[in-house]
């Protein structure tokens, strides 16, 4: 009897420094944080960085424009490529459709092989829509507040390119904590 209870003592301690040594390998998810916080600062280095938004609303614009800070968290930044038309913006409850690629901030990091993901280059495909400022709107939850907030304050047609840290991303990958870069451009429906 005390043998099968030192053999199973034993087997318990060992199961338990496998788990133990397991989860050593795995990061926490401040850990995660604040890998994502460093690819995006280490992105943004390489660029001039506003951290408000112009009182008039009036960006630069093109390949060469700042990116602005569009949250207090420091969780979108917006280079604006195309302003769009400055009279005509989107409105609350409607339709916004996009065209996008985005690419992951750990690959720019690293100087991999960015490949970009999105419907931007394939126009077989449908463009892809939320329901403006509905942010409980299902079709508004899959891709995140962070590709909204341009729509705040650009007229219909604009490009801009879109630094979304996860919190502010899709909702189905928000634990996953990758920063993305989307390169966008928003339409208004056609009726």
């Amino acid at each position: 009897m005390k043998f099968r209870f030192f053999t199973f003592a034993i087997s318990l301690l060992g199961l338990l420094g496998l788990i133990t040594m397991s989860c050593d390998h795995t990061k926490s998810y401040a850990e995660l944080l604040t890998d994502e916080t460093r690819a995006v600062n280490a992105f943004l280095a390489e660029h001039h960085v506003v951290i408000s938004i112009p009182e008039d609303s009036v960006f630069q614009v093109g390949p060469n424009a700042p990116y602005y800070r569009l949250d207090d968290e420091g969780n979108v930044y917006m280079q604006v490529l195309d302003a769009g038309d400055p009279d005509s913006r989107p409105e609350a409850g409607e339709r916004v459709y996009f065209r996008y690629m985005r690419y992951s901030l750990f690959s720019y990091v690293v100087g991999g092989t960015n490949v970009g993901a999105g419907n931007a280059s394939d126009l077989s495909t449908s463009p892809s829509y939320f329901v403006f400022d509905e942010l409980y709107n299902s079709q508004s939850q899959i891709y995140g507040e962070g590709l909204q907030m341009p729509c705040r304050f650009l007229g219909w047609n604009a490009k801009v390119n879109l630094v979304v840290k996860s919190q502010m991303g899709a909702s189905s990958e928000m634990s996953y904590v990758v920063p993305y870069l989307y390169v966008i451009s928003y339409f208004k429906p056609m009726v």
